[in-house]
């Protein structure tokens, strides 16, 4: 249980997908400039990571293994975040018209977002076992869901101050992203004891 548990904190803050390791930038910057699209995003990322950390990590242990065609894991892995997606995306605009409407283009976004293709093959290359993946997927999802929030945050912020014109926008997104990078980078050597 304490290894879960190290797991999930060295995913969530230490090594975060967006902050430490440079993982899904696009809808971390696209994204959030405004706080409700920030945490609809999160939150079908986190619920698309989870879930593509358990079909992988099946797909990775009862197929590609046993077949010795391991070297597919990329183009597999893809298509079944892909796969995933477009499931997901029908369920919901079953079962919820309303959930679609809120969340609408942004599940088609995570299909591209390389944070959720990483997580799996970190799963991967980490040999994970079931339970461990599950839990790093979800961890990863969570950081994710931090990282973007707090940046709708402090962006919804900066529509009110007063930021040079040569500042204003992107250029101002990125250093606050940089800044953001830089104070996570502090957890590393808390957790490294």
């Amino acid at each position: 249980m304490e290894h879960l548990f190290v797991i999930f904190i060295t995913v969530f803050l230490v090594n975060n997908f967006v902050l430490a390791k440079f993982l899904g930038l696009c809808p971390f910057l696209g994204v959030s400039k405004s706080l409700g699209s920030a945490k609809s995003m999160g939150i079908a990322v986190t619920f698309v990571m989870t879930i593509a950390s358990v079909v992988t990590w099946c797909v990775n242990r009862f197929l590609l293994v046993p077949y010795h065609v391991s070297y597919l894991k990329t183009i597999v892995f893809i298509l079944v975040i892909a796969t995933l997606v477009q499931l997901v995306e029908l369920f919901i605009a079953k079962v919820s018209p309303t959930l679609q409407r809120v969340l609408g283009i942004y599940l088609p976004l995570i299909t591209t977002n390389c944070a959720v293709l990483g997580v799996c093959i970190l799963n991967v290359q980490e040999e994970f076992g079931f339970i461990e993946s599950v839990v790093h997927g979800f961890s990863a999802g969570l950081g994710f869901t931090l990282a973007i929030c707090m940046m709708a945050g402090i962006r919804e912020r900066l529509e009110f101050a007063r930021v040079p014109a040569a500042m204003q926008g992107f250029p101002i997104s990125l250093i606050v992203g940089g800044l953001m990078a830089l104070s996570f980078f502090g957890f590393q050597g808390f957790f490294a004891h």
